[in-house]
This record gives structure tokens, sequence and C-alpha cells, in this order.
């Protein structure tokens, strides 16, 4: 046992036991045990328990994404402060300035991570549940020998769950490799859409015109495609895994965004809207929704009427 397992062994002994009570449970509902399928939901039922615990987490993490958008417009401010200052005194000034920032917003750089620092010692400890049982080795409490061997031998559109790519395309099971493909593309689309949420809706106009958010907007195009890796390396069984908790994390910041958008943002105008339709503003949400609402006639060019359309019109 290496070191990492090591660590990890509280956690591998839970990850089997969620993995075992929802193996049972839908084998006890007629499913076979070594059902490819059984084991998908299996994994999914995992997905489940450990997104339902990080929901506080990931709620504060959306919150504090959006204040770092907001605070963005206040650091440039600072930076063009200290720019082309390389002392000692200015460093350490700007530093405490920004600490300020982060203060008086509630926010810090690495709470928006918190999230995924918490999900990768579980999505490790099922990397070395299901590579245990790939290798028909029993684990350390509830991955028995009966439910090693029907892991080995669950297979979905006959993909066995234990392979990876490159086991895959070297075995000649062209169906390991399509699914993978197949998974990766939707992991970087739901990546991809779940950062566009953030990014186009859930942005104030502000700070939307920050020179930050135009480099946020770069990454938007690059992390996405990091899934690659981990289509190529980890079995199939980890990446539907994976590609769950995306289409959890996506749901999941939907509802965050529709009812609790950010102050100035398109779907805070939305939800305001939404809100002055049932008659659920006050006189002054009502009017600061409208000063924020452009006008539909607004940006739109008058025409030039001549002297006798003029006078029809002024009859």
């Amino acid at each position: 046992m290496d070191f990492f397992e090591t660590i990890l062994w509280p956690l591998r002994w839970l990850v089997e036991l969620v993995l075992a009570v929802w193996h049972q449970a839908l084998t006890w509902l007629g499913m076979e045990p070594a059902s490819g399928v059984t084991w998908v939901l299996s994994i999914i039922g995992l997905v489940i328990v450990v997104r339902s615990a990080l929901i506080p987490v990931t709620v504060r993490q959306i919150k504090s994404q959006r204040r770092m958008m907001d605070l963005a417009p206040e650091m440039k401010k600072v930076q063009d402060k200290y720019k082309g200052k390389k002392d000692q005194f200015s460093r350490e000034a700007m530093s405490r300035e920004t600490m300020a920032l982060y203060k008086k917003h509630g926010t810090n750089p690495f709470s928006s991570c918190l999230p995924i620092l918490i999900q990768m010692p579980v999505f490790f400890s099922l990397f070395y549940v299901l590579r245990h049982a790939a290798e028909n080795k029993t684990g350390i409490g509830f991955m028995n020998a009966a439910l090693t061997q029907s892991f080995n031998e669950a297979s979905i559109f006959g993909a066995p769950l234990k392979q990876n790519f490159t086991q895959g395309w070297e075995s000649g099971n062209w169906t390991v490799v399509i699914l993978l493909g197949v998974i990766v593309i939707l992991m970087i689309a739901s990546q991809f859409f779940t950062q566009l949420q953030i990014m186009s809706k859930n942005v104030s106009d502000e700070t939307k015109a920050s020179p930050m958010y135009r480099q946020q907007r770069i990454l938007l195009y690059i992390i996405p495609f990091a899934f690659l890796f981990s289509g190529v390396t980890f079995p199939l069984a980890l990446n539907v895994y994976w590609f769950t908790s995306n289409v959890w994390t996506m749901g999941q910041q939907f509802i965050v965004i529709r009812n609790m958008p950010t102050p100035g943002s398109e779907a805070w105008r939305a939800r305001q809207a939404r809100l002055k339709a049932k008659g659920k503003l006050t006189d002054d949400e009502v009017r600061a929704l409208d000063a924020q609402t452009p006008s539909k006639a607004e940006g739109q060019r008058q025409q030039p009427m001549s002297s006798k359309r003029a006078k029809k019109k002024g009859k």
C-alpha cells in the first residue's frame, strides 16, 4: 500500500460503503449484480451522496466566484496605483490593500476552488477502489470478493467499466474508445456551459467592462480541455463519476444563479422582472430595476422626416 492509499484509507472505506449499499439496493430491486447498468447507477448514487453533502460548500463557492468578479474593478485600481513600483514598501502596501479588498467583499482567491479540492480526495479514493477491483483485489472494507468479481464482469454496450481509453485502443474494443470519446466531449461541453452560466448571466455590467473579466473569458475556452487527460488516463467507470458530477454542478449552479443572482447582472434583472410581474417588489426596487433595464427604443436611430410627412403627422 503506497503513501497516498494510506492517507486516503478512511475515504476509501466510505466510498466502498456507499458503492456497496447502492449496489445491494439495486440488486434487491431485481437488477443483475454484474450488470454494467447496475454499477453505473451505483456510481451515480455515489455522486448523489457526495454532492448532496457538498451543497453548502458549493453554494459558498458560487457566491465567492461572484464576489471575485465584483471586486475586479477595485482590484484594477489597486494594481494601477502601484504599477511600476517594485520597492518593498510598495509591494507590502499593495498586498495590504488587496487583502483589505478580499475582507471587504468577504472572499479570497482560494474559496472558489474549495469544492474541487474537497472532491479530489473522493475522486482518487474511487480510483484506488476501482483499480484494486480491476486487478481482482478485494477492498479494505465492503468491496469483498463477490463485489470485486461483479465489477470485473460489468460492461455497458459491450464496454468493460474497468478499461480506459488506452486499454480499449490496444485491445481493439472500439466500444470503449467511442464511449469514452463521447463522455469526454460531453464533459468538456458541460464544463464550458457551467462557466458560461456565471460569466454571461451572473456578472454585473461593471465587472464585464474590466480587464480581469476578459482574462477569465479566455480561460473559459481553455480549462474544459483538461478533461482530455482524464478521458485517456482513467477507466470508463471513473469518467462516468466525473461526468455525472459535472451535470450535477451545472444543474445546481443554474438553480443558485436563478434564485441568488449577482445584483446588476442579467440574471438579477431576470429575477427582478419575475418578482415585479408577481407584484413582490417595492416601489424603490421597481425604480432600480427600470433604471438598469434598457429601453426597447434605446439605441434606435430616429429616421429623418420630410416636411410633408411632418405636416400630415401634425394633423
